[in-house]
């Protein structure tokens, strides 16, 4: 989300969606909402919950600055087809903790500010996903989630062990974790956690004791993702980290595998679920596609790869007679996952005839070596990666889309495509991380 919107509280009208409530009352973009049935609208859960009678009162500002007063009927729950300039429509909530592993602190200086705002914003986990602590937060707000159902929501626990969240959050509020999760199983609210391992701090017995806080909370508490800590080089006068390795990567996923088993038999689900990082890491097979349960943590690296695969083999068995396509590309990847990438170049060849691909990892050397997925490459690391190929000719250099700031084509150094492209005298062809769209490329042959 863009901070200026972020910084935006008044109500703007943005976009007015076709065929809708809104659109039929001539509410148009740039339009002001002052306010439904006589209410200030505080914030998008404010805006969900006022419109959700089948009469509503709302009062619009025009741009001219006449003011309109609309009196709607509609069915129950029926959305008015609004969307604004600011998602919210108030100013994200930013997190105070200072968490001994948080990723923001650990970037150097000069770069977009937004990079540097850490929300912890309910509605920001409702509309987007993200995850939150809890911990900046009033009683009252916390019921307010409750209140208005703000479900499911997506929470950063850590560690269930009160002592040790105010350590490693240093937030003295942040021992009252399971209090706020137990009200949210009365009621009745959906809950998905994030652990993010530190090594010698969370792991081993506390994750055993975390672990067993949460399941006992299921079915509220939906699953559990648990990722290694990510450590860049700016970790200047920030408390020392230990990384994990091989040997420790195994540690941790042989007890996620155990209580994986246990809490099958016991609760019906898998439960927690290990990031695709440690089992990379540790040199373990990636479990099965049905063992993901449906990838509820798919968007936290949890089961990425596996569902990539899956794609990309259903996407293959589609192509029934192989394809002559004499095209050449390079695939730029994190080093996180090129040896996977290998196997898909071997599935993808065995299907188009005169097609020459090259995997190249692309080492972090603005974040650290230590950062491995493909998200946090900037645009001069690809670019330092790939110019030993400058003069190679190819059809094009495919990049997963996450290189890249959501809806733009900037890398998070703010080089954009069109310098990378403009250095290698080539392409770029960012693609989702999707299966079906990256063998969409192969098919069209781009």
């Amino acid at each position: 989300m863009e901070l200026r919107k972020i910084k935006d509280t008044r109500n703007v009208i943005e976009r007015i969606k076709e065929g809708s409530i809104a659109e039929e009352l001539n509410i148009e973009a740039g339009d002001v909402l002052l306010s439904i049935n006589g209410n200030k609208v505080k914030d998008i859960i404010d805006y969900k919950y006022l419109i959700s009678d089948e009469y509503i009162e709302v009062e619009i500002e025009k741009k001219s600055g006449e003011v309109w007063l609309f009196e709607i009927e509609k069915e129950f729950d029926e959305d008015l087809g609004i969307e604004f300039t600011n998602p919210l429509i108030d100013k994200a909530k930013s997190c105070r903790n200072k968490c001994m592993f948080c990723f923001i602190d650990q970037l150097p200086k000069g770069m977009r500010e937004t990079l540097y705002f850490k929300d912890d914003d309910s509605r920001l986990s409702f509309l987007q996903g993200n995850f939150i602590t809890l911990t900046n937060m009033s009683d009252e707000e916390i019921d307010r989630i409750i209140k208005y159902r703000i479900s499911p929501i997506n929470v950063s626990v850590h560690t269930t062990n009160p002592e040790l969240r105010i350590k490693m959050l240093r937030n003295k509020n942040a021992g009252k974790i399971m209090t706020i999760l137990k009200k949210f199983k009365e009621a009745g609210l959906k809950v998905n956690c994030q652990i993010v391992l530190v090594k010698d701090v969370n792991d081993g017995l506390e994750l055993e004791r975390t672990l067993n806080d949460l399941s006992s909370l299921y079915p509220s508490i939906c699953s559990v993702a648990v990722v290694p800590v990510g450590l860049t080089k700016y970790r200047e006068n920030l408390p020392k980290i230990e990384p994990f390795n091989k040997e420790s990567a195994a540690i941790v996923l042989n007890q996620i595998i155990r209580k994986q088993n246990e809490l099958l038999k016991k609760i019906g689900t898998r439960f927690v679920f290990a990031s695709d990082e440690f089992y990379v890491m540790a040199d373990y097979p990636i479990p099965h596609y049905h063992e993901y349960e449906g990838f509820p943590q798919i968007e936290n690296g949890v089961g990425l790869i596996r569902n990539f695969e899956h794609e990309v083999d259903k996407e293959l068995k589609n192509i029934n007679n192989n394809k002559d396509l004499n095209k050449s590309y390079i695939i730029a990847t994190g080093t996180l996952a090129y040896d996977f990438m290998l196997g898909i170049k071997d599935k993808i060849l065995s299907k188009f005839n005169n097609l020459n691909l090259e995997i190249v990892p692309i080492e972090n050397r603005f974040f650290g070596k230590l950062i491995t997925v493909s998200g946090l490459i900037t645009g001069q690391d690809l670019l330092h990666a790939l110019t030993k190929y400058k003069d190679i000719v190819i059809d094009g250099i495919i990049i997963p889309k996450n290189m890249l700031r959501k809806d733009t084509e900037v890398f998070l150094d703010d080089f954009a495509v069109t310098d990378i492209e403009n250095e290698l005298n080539t392409n770029i062809i960012p693609v989702e991380v999707s299966g079906k769209e990256f063998i969409k490329i192969f098919k069209r042959g781009e």
